[in-house]
């Protein structure tokens, strides 16, 4: 098993699968036609979930970011067509002036950002630990008397808490940053952002709503900064990038943790997150939003449970509470964008994090379902969902009549004030340019 490390990658949203990892896959593209002559352009292919929701979670912009400046490059979107290997496939080629091609790579992000194909896996390049199921884990540290993140650091080295707290400092910033901006999230849906005003009604309630409200506004700042493509920690995705933070901000805020503990949570969590990751998946296209949302949701609950004193398996408790109750949850995104019904879902999965660990805490850690049953039933549920709810926006939320008039709607206004103002294109136009419905 690979490092946690893999599980939390800094970058920009909105996507870490349709985002992050093409732009890496751009960069690793260009090693390999350095120094290569003749070369006159690029073109790339984008199948199956990039090509059907690429547009909506700016793929082509990612893409196009790395390599145009270097050649020109067209991005084709092949929506129709899935490779064999991952449903996030793409084709980079690159031609010379007569359309001879030069140099072709085909790779894949299978999430988190991490790249694959059928000669390499980024997965799988470093094993630093050697046990890969939290049932084989937990006797070893009964064993030794270890905790989760003594295990973490063990594998790791004493290096990962120097990573750790820089991925602590970004998810900070992301909440602040998030709470103090205001205004639409660009892609056309018309969606404001909600975190301040959140933050600022929770101070009007009693405490135990105010807790919730502040809750929610945390995992909506991180959300929304993701989605305007913001910089964010993959947690274990980009989609699922505010429930963590969420959980361990307000409980570092409400109940004093130091940074030291908090680190020790991350680092248990990230080990939850990386055993679903070896033997699943935390792919939306893949598996749909349990992977993503529903992952997260368990290591926020393996996190929060090791903070207030969780046993081993009170802990591991938590963490299948977490996935158990997100078994299922579906990949639909409107419009391809990483907002609805996204956003929301964070800040839910944050709130029953918090539950999942509160009801784990009040047994003695005794349970008849174990983590890794659930994390076996979560991959085979997801290879079993139709291609509909995983990231395709073909089926589900996605394709509800009442959205796509509240969307005519918004044109139409746009519309308006664009004649009144005489300025630019209009709002179709300008969803049409980034593919979005």
């Amino acid at each position: 098993m690979d490092s946690i490390k893999q599980i939390y990658r800094i970058g920009h949203g909105p996507s870490s699968s349709h985002t992050i990892g093409p732009m890496r896959a751009a960069n690793l593209f260009l090693t390999q036609v350095k120094g290569l002559a003749n070369v006159a352009k690029f073109e790339v292919t984008l199948y199956g979930s990039l090509a059907l929701t690429g547009k909506g979670h700016m793929t082509d912009r990612a893409i196009m970011s790395v390599l145009n400046p270097i050649h020109p490059t067209e991005v084709i979107f092949k929506e129709d067509v899935e490779l064999a290997y991952h449903p996030n496939g793409m084709l980079f080629r690159a031609l010379d002036t007569a359309g001879k091609e030069l140099k072709t790579f085909t790779v894949y992000s299978i999430g988190g950002g991490v790249l694959a194909n059928e000669s390499f896996n980024e997965q799988t390049t470093n094993e630093l630990y050697k046990l890969t199921h939290i049932s084989d884990i937990i006797p070893v540290l009964q064993k030794y008397g270890m905790s989760y993140w003594e295990y973490v650091e063990r594998c790791e080295s004493p290096d990962i808490w120097d990573y750790l707290a820089e991925i602590w400092k970004v998810m900070k910033s992301a909440i602040k940053e998030g709470l103090e901006t205001e205004g639409v999230l660009p892609g056309g849906l018309g969606l404001r952002r909600k975190a301040s005003d959140y933050m600022i009604k929770a101070q009007s309630y009693t405490e135990n709503l105010r807790a919730r409200g502040q809750l929610y506004a945390y995992a909506l700042a991180v959300s929304e900064q993701n989605a305007a493509g913001g910089l964010v920690v993959t947690a274990p995705t980009c989609g699922s990038c505010g429930v963590i933070p969420a959980v361990l901000y307000y409980l570092q805020e409400t109940r004093g943790f130091t940074d030291t503990r908090i680190l020790h949570a991350l680092a248990t969590a990230g080990l939850f997150g990386n055993v679903v990751r070896t033997n699943a998946s935390i792919s939306g296209a893949e598996v749909g939003c349990q992977g993503e949302v529903g992952v997260a949701c368990s290591m926020a609950a393996a996190a929060a449970s090791q903070l207030f004193g969780g046993t081993l398996r009170q802990i591991e408790y938590a963490a299948e509470m977490g996935l158990e109750h997100h078994l299922g949850l579906t990949c639909d995104p409107v419009c391809g964008l990483v907002q609805v019904p996204c956003i929301e879902r964070n800040a839910f999965a944050a709130s029953r994090a918090l539950d999942s660990y509160m009801f784990a805490n009040f047994t003695d850690g005794t349970h008849l379902v174990s983590f890794d049953r659930v994390v076996t039933v979560m991959n085979q549920t997801g290879k079993d969902l139709p291609s509909l709810y995983k990231e395709t926006s073909l089926g589900g939320l996605a394709t509800l009549t009442d959205i796509r008039n509240h969307l005519s709607n918004i044109d139409d206004f746009a519309k308006d004030e664009q004649h009144s103002k005489a300025r630019g294109h209009s709002e179709r136009k300008k969803r049409k340019s980034v593919g979005l419905c």
